[in-house]
């Protein structure tokens, strides 16, 4: 029985976290950025064209995909690792291609190299709103890649509690060590 419990102990000491782990990011060059971005389906027949667009940057994986109705989603994800000057690429093609961005996905629900352009793919819970004026500040070309995910994570701060039926309850979408 001693064994087992120097055993047990020993295990529980070694165990690792199994809570999100903050690696650094690895360049793009040894990983390649995915793009997934649904578009307006009255640009169909430009469809070449538009992928070569997203893919200008280099080290792109595009995804290119129309959406049924007339306009997609406003909603655009950026993961943690995407340098800033693709981000901001996305964020113009979002505009011309997806009508503009009106919200943007908490990084916690994204893939590091992972970006969403008119994505319909997340909760409301997950996501924020953002005015035009908030839009500008992640398109200043002066910003480093750090900087701009600073301002995405600032502006992407997730609520405690959400309306719900009629009622404020807590957020189910809620990430990190905000909870209780």
């Amino acid at each position: 029985m001693r064994k087992l419990s120097i055993f047990i102990l020993l295990f529980a000491l070694t165990e690792t976290s199994i809570g999100h782990a903050n690696e650094d990011c690895i360049s793009i060059s040894e990983k390649s950025v995915k793009i997934e971005a649904w578009v307006s389906k009255k640009f169909e027949q430009d469809y070449r064209k538009i992928r070569l667009e997203f893919a200008e940057m280099g080290n792109t994986k595009v995804g290119l995909f129309f959406y049924p109705a007339e306009n997609p989603s406003r909603v655009v994800a950026i993961g943690r690792c995407i340098p800033a000057y693709i981000a901001q690429h996305f964020l113009k093609k979002a505009w011309k291609y997806s009508l503009g961005t009106t919200h943007l996905v908490h990084q916690g629900f994204v893939s590091s190299h992972w970006a969403g352009v008119g994505t319909s793919l997340f909760s409301e819970h997950s996501m924020s709103s953002i005015s035009p004026q908030q839009l500008n500040k992640l398109m200043d070309d002066t910003l480093d890649t750090e900087s701009f995910h600073k301002i995405y994570r600032a502006l992407t701060t997730q609520k405690e509690k959400v309306s719900a039926f009629g009622l404020m309850l807590d957020n189910p979408k809620l990430l990190g060590n905000n909870r209780r």
